[in-house]
């Protein structure tokens, strides 16, 4: 919440709505977290497209178009793999924006150079495509909430910083 209690996902879907922009979402470990938030708000079908929960390699091949050879180089928590998300995500869903997260939410699956909390988050847009990682200290629960929230909030820096 902002100063004036309203939620990012309020402020969002009114930049979007301004604008005229439409917003999909590819999720993996917040497995529709984003998209709950986002679809909480009335009115939010002006601007909000849909999303693809795309768990599984397979998923994510077959729905988002992320390329085996990209998961099998970087893994499915990476910089490309969350970028070929919001490709995917942005071109199924006919989107101007897509936003795309994948992470270990635990409390198992971490590795040395990926432990627990990991998350990569991505962002396809007509200006550009940017990616960012975050490391999460919570139980599943809470990284799962803490990469819906930094999702969203890169949704926001996004639209901050664009003029249109």
């Amino acid at each position: 919440m902002d100063d004036n209690g309203e939620s990012l996902e309020s402020r969002i879907g009114s930049l979007l709505r301004e604008r005229g922009l439409k917003l999909a979402v590819a999720e993996s470990c917040t497995g529709g977290l984003i998209a709950d938030r986002l679809t909480d708000v009335p009115g939010s079908s002006d601007y909000f497209v849909g999303g693809i929960i795309a768990y599984a390699y397979e998923a994510k091949v077959a729905l988002l178009g992320v390329s085996w050879d990209t998961l099998r180089s970087y893994g499915a928590v990476s910089r490309e793999t969350v970028l070929e998300m919001a490709h995917g995500a942005r071109k199924a869903l006919l989107a101007d924006i897509a936003v795309s997260v994948s992470g270990i939410a635990g409390p198992g699956g971490g590795l040395p150079n990926k432990p627990v909390g990991t998350t990569w988050i991505g962002l396809s847009a007509p200006e550009g495509d940017s990616a960012t990682s975050r490391r999460f200290l919570g139980d599943r629960r809470e990284n799962k909430r803490l990469a819906a929230e930094a999702a969203l909030q890169l949704v926001w820096d996004h639209l901050e910083k664009t003029a249109f």
